[in-house]
């Protein structure tokens, strides 16, 4: 009789080993970053304020600059009634800048309503306080006309023009075909003037919050 020979039982294969949580080659650590320097800190700043040049304008006045450069321009397309029109609407939005830097306001201490005015050689002069003795108002004769409020008027009108020729309609009314040198010019002189007059708002920062710009609270 035949023997039956059992089949062997396969061999059960080793298990393989699970890679270890910890590599082998354990990670460099990493050198720790450094601080922005001081010039890196005055760029990005300065950067930002440039980027944000319409904040340096009236409220006002840079509204009626986007509401109204396309009515004037024709989206652009002038002729020779339009274009003068254009620079006197550009004239006039100026002018609103610079004014705009010499006017101020102060809130009263009895009623809390906030004044503007224009400022003087002898102090604040009030637009619409009919009494400013019983209004509980600040000794206005602080708030007359500074070196500073001039720089300021003029870094203005700066930003405004600035502004203005990185407006499309505008360089468009006024400079349809440009030459060469003429496009060079109107890509260069709004960011360099940009950057010179962001750091000159730095060097020479306002206390003013007059027409158009925000008042701080508790400003008095």
């Amino acid at each position: 009789m035949s023997q039956i020979r059992s089949r062997p039982a396969s061999l059960a294969q080793p298990p393989i080993p699970e890679a270890s949580a910890t590599s082998s080659n354990p990670e460099t650590p990493k050198s720790p970053s450094k601080p922005p320097s001081f010039s890196q800190q005055a760029i990005s700043k300065t950067l930002t304020s440039t980027a944000n040049l319409a904040n340096l304008l009236p409220t006002g006045t840079l509204l009626a600059f986007q509401l109204l450069t396309p009515i004037f321009t024709n989206n652009g397309a002038c002729d020779s009634a339009t274009r003068p029109m254009t620079l006197c609407l550009l004239a006039l939005l100026a002018t609103s800048c610079f004014l705009a830097s010499f006017t101020d306001s102060v809130k009263g201490g009895r009623d809390g309503q906030v004044y503007y005015g224009l400022a003087t050689s002898k102090g604040l002069f009030l637009f619409d306080c009919p009494d400013p003795e019983g209004s509980g108002l600040p000794d206005l004769s602080k708030y007359k006309i500074r070196f500073v409020d001039g720089v300021h008027a003029v870094l203005s009108v700066l930003v405004f023009i600035a502004t203005a020729l990185r407006d499309k309609n505008v360089v468009n009314c006024l400079y349809p075909t440009p030459k060469h040198e003429t496009q060079e010019v109107l890509d260069i002189f709004p960011i360099g003037v940009g950057l010179i007059c962001s750091l000159l708002f730095v060097i020479f920062p306002s206390r003013r919050h007059g027409i158009g710009y925000p008042v701080t609270p508790g400003k008095s």
